[in-house]
């Protein structure tokens, strides 16, 4: 698993709009997770050790920003042909298992990972009200293994956003397993 940290936070840059299935089949657009104050959009996945590290506080994390007026989708889009515990039948088991509370969609074509420039997972995507990015960091400084009472990064920025409209000048990448790519 290569290792990859996303690249410095592109402020301004629109939010791009996707049409993907759940894991229980109903198609998502961005239009459908937008959140009156923010919209989080994470590329995660299920095998990862850094998503498995983390997985618990993205889910208190999301179900904290949604009191805020901050929506979350969580978006897989690694190629479960090597990865078979990211298949659709797998990604319905984690949210299950994790109630998440957030949609868990399935970018089988990779195009919205590619449009959106995701490149690791998990890889966040911090926009405001008008879907303008203002965050690209980590959750907190966890990696492979969840760090103790780690500041809690993404969450006061997307507080932060909520509030004002912009992210912190300051950001931490994100770090985790590269996207599994297709063959071309």
């Amino acid at each position: 698993m290569a290792r990859t940290e996303t690249p410095v936070c592109d402020f301004g840059r629109p939010a791009v709009d996707f049409a993907l299935p759940d894991v229980e089949g109903r198609i998502w657009r961005l239009a459908d997770v937008r959140g009156e104050n923010g919209t989080l959009v994470m590329f995660i996945c299920n095998h990862c050790p850094y998503v498995k590290a983390v997985l618990d506080r993205i889910v208190r994390d999301a179900r904290e920003l949604k009191g805020l007026g901050v929506n979350t989708v969580a978006i897989m889009s690694n190629d479960p042909t090597d990865y078979p515990e990211d298949s659709p039948e797998n990604m319905k088991r984690v949210a299950e298992r994790h109630q998440f509370p957030f949609p868990y969609l399935l970018d089988e074509s990779q195009a919205v990972a590619k449009a959106y420039g995701a490149v690791c997972t998990p890889d966040f995507f911090g926009y405001n009200a008008d879907l303008e990015l203002q965050y690209r960091g980590r959750l907190d400084a966890s990696r492979k293994e969840a760090e103790p009472d780690a500041p809690r990064e993404l969450f006061e920025a997307m507080k932060q956003v909520a509030e004002t409209g912009r992210g912190p000048e300051e950001q931490v990448p994100s770090m985790g397993c590269s996207i599994k790519w297709r063959e071309a």
